[in-house]
This record gives C-alpha cells, sequence and structure tokens, in this order.
C-alpha cells in the first residue's frame, strides 16, 4: 500500500513539472548546429526553418556551423550539450547512418546518444557532371569511365551520403574512379562547376539551381521513379543493371539523449507544421525536396534500417576510413 501510494504521489509531482518543461521551452536562443559548410542542403533548411522558428516562438534560432569528419564534429557537438532542447543538430541523417561503417572509432553512438526529432525532408541525388564531359547519359558515363579507369574524378565529402552513392553506382556498374575530398555539400558543386572535377552526386536542393544555370549538366535523378519537378530526366534505376538504385539526401533533427521527451514532441511538432505550410512546401517541392515531418519513433527505425542498409554495401566494398 505504502508503495502504491508513493507511486501516486511521483505521478503527481512528475507530471506538472514535465508539462511545465515544455510549456515554458524555448527559455533562451536555440542554436541548430550544422556540421557541414554554409551553402549545402543542411545548411538551407536550417535557415528557412529557423527562421520560421524565431517567428512563432519569439526567440532566436540560430545556425552553427561546424564541419568536419563528415559530421561528426558537430554531432558530436550535440551529443555531448545539455539535453535541454535548446542545442540540435539538423543533418544528412544518412550521413549518421553510415559513418559507424565507414569510420573504425565513433565519439558517440547515433543509437544511444541522440533523441530523434524528426526527418524534414527527403531529397533525391543529382547525378551532375561539369558541362564539358563527354558523357551525356548514364549509359555513356559507365562506357567512359570503362574507358578510362580510375581517370574520372569524383567529387565528394569522404564517407557521406553522395560518396555512399558513388560508391554504389560504382560497384554495381562495374567501374571505378578516383574519389576527390571536399568538405561535402557546396563544396562538392564547387569543384565540379570549376572543372576541377568531372561529376557528382549530391542533394536536389542544393544542386538544381546550378542545373539550371547551366553550370552543371544534369544527368540523372536517384529517386525510385521520374521525380515530379523533372519529368523529363532518367532516373538511374531505368538503366540495366542499376535497378532499385535509390539514394538521396535524408535531413533530419536530433536532440541530445535524454532530452524530455514532451520537448522533443514539441519540436517535431512545430518543424512538421512549418515545413508544410504552403510556402515552405511551395519552396521544398519546387526544388525537389519532399517534406516529411515524421514521429521521433519513426525517425528512430528508419535511422536502424539505413544503418543496416549501408553496413551491407560497406562490407561488400571493404571501404573504410580513419576518423
Amino acid at each position: 500500500m505504502k508503495k502504491t501510494i508513493s507511486l501516486v504521489l511521483w505521478c503527481f509531482l512528475v507530471m506538472p513539472a514535465s508539462q511545465s518543461v515544455a510549456q515554458t521551452f524555448p527559455a533562451k536562443p536555440i542554436r541548430i548546429v550544422v556540421p557541414f559548410p554554409a551553402g549545402g542542403t543542411s545548411d538551407i533548411l536550417t535557415r528557412l526553418i529557423g527562421a520560421k522558428m524565431t517567428e512563432s516562438w519569439g526567440q532566436q534560432v540560430l545556425p552553427d556551423n561546424r564541419p568536419g569528419a563528415n559530421g561528426n564534429i558537430g554531432a558530436d557537438m550535440v551529443a555531448r550539450a545539455a539535453p535541454d532542447g535548446h542545442t540540435l543538430v539538423l543533418m544528412d541523417v544518412g550521413n549518421l547512418a553510415i559513418s559507424p561503417s565507414v569510420f573504425a572509432k565513433m565519439p558517440f553512438d547515433i543509437i544511444k546518444d541522440f533523441a530523434p526529432v524528426t526527418v524534414v525532408s527527403y531529397s533525391p541525388h543529382i547525378l551532375a557532371t561539369h558541362p564539358s564531359m563527354p558523357a551525356k547519359t548514364v549509359k555513356e558515363i559507365i562506357a567512359l569511365a570503362k574507358a578510362r579507369p580510375g581517370k574520372l574524378n569524383y567529387a565528394t565529402g569522404l564517407g557521406g551520403a553522395p560518396h555512399m552513392a558513388g560508391l554504389m553506382f560504382a560497384y554495381r556498374a562495374g567501374i571505378n574512379w578516383a574519389y576527390i575530398p571536399t568538405k561535402g555539400g557546396f563544396a562538392n558543386i564547387l569543384i565540379v562547376t570549376t572543372g576541377e572535377a568531372d561529376l557528382l552526386f549530391n542533394g536536389m536542393l542544393a544542386t538544381l539551381p546550378h542545373t539550371k544555370s547551366g553550370r552543371l549538366r544534369l544527368i540523372a535523378v536517384s529517386s525510385e521513379k521520374r521525380f515530379p519537378a523533372l519529368p523529363d530526366t532518367p532516373v538511374v534505376a531505368e538503366m540495366p543493371g542499376l535497378e532499385g538504385f535509390v539514394t538521396g539526401s535524408w535531413q533530419g533533427v536530433l536532440a541530445p539523449a535524454k532530452t524530455p521527451p514532451e520537448v522533443v514532441a514539441k519540436l517535431q511538432v512545430e518543424i512538421s507544421r512549418i515545413i508544410q505550410q504552403p510556402d515552405m512546401k511551395e519552396k521544398l517541392t519546387s526544388q525537389g525536396a519532399d517534406p516529411i515531418g515524421n514521429s521521433p519513433a519513426d525517425m528512430a527505425k528508419w535511422l536502424a534500417a539505413e544503418k543496416d542498409r549501408w553496413a551491407k554495401l560497406i562490407k561488400a566494398t571493404g571501404f573504410k576510413l580513419e576518423q
């Protein structure tokens, strides 16, 4: 009886406290760490969402670019931050799912050290080349790569989702090319537009404007089916031997582990509300990003599934990176 009474009293004490935390959050400015350079997909989304959150919550939501180690430096900062919801990370969460397989040692555990908030959007990768490259189709790129083994230069931040797209493409097509390491995101685009590298897979949101301007040549999209925004552009999976080829940039928000569930839920509801607003939805879809805004539980399941998916490719190719 004493235990029952104590439990009831505990519930009465905890429930108002947890509700109070959610009601008073945010109590100060929110920092959203972007673990990549400015100009990439994660950076673009952080600034768009942050401006809307600032407007609705009356607290500054500030982007903080901390690039390095395939996003692991910035992500580690958030994993170690106070679990109060005022420090978050917005990044290509595919990178988080990939990192445990490509790095021999990780500074954090992607399952234990983070509280998933939501997957913000999915943007399929664009396969694009410098306009001077003679190959103009997926078939021609494969033929050129086979004619010049190891000579084509592929721009990528090592170990990230765009790198895995190139690795999977080369593995399944039976080719090899030279990987030109960058800091990721906009840096990938920059060295292809300047001619320092030949081609890349990169997130559509960041890359599509450069194909429209003619600085890059659009070859294909890595979605399962033809993308509504680009109905005349083939998908990689249409090429015989590359059936089912699907890669992309999955942008998501995470908080430190032990962040109160009520705070995580409040963040998820607000971010989902923002990306479903007509102006935001139109901005995202017109540039090839599909708004998602799923639940923390669904995001956790997705992370676990992606971790297994990329582990199989890494094992098959034998690829590794030193942290």
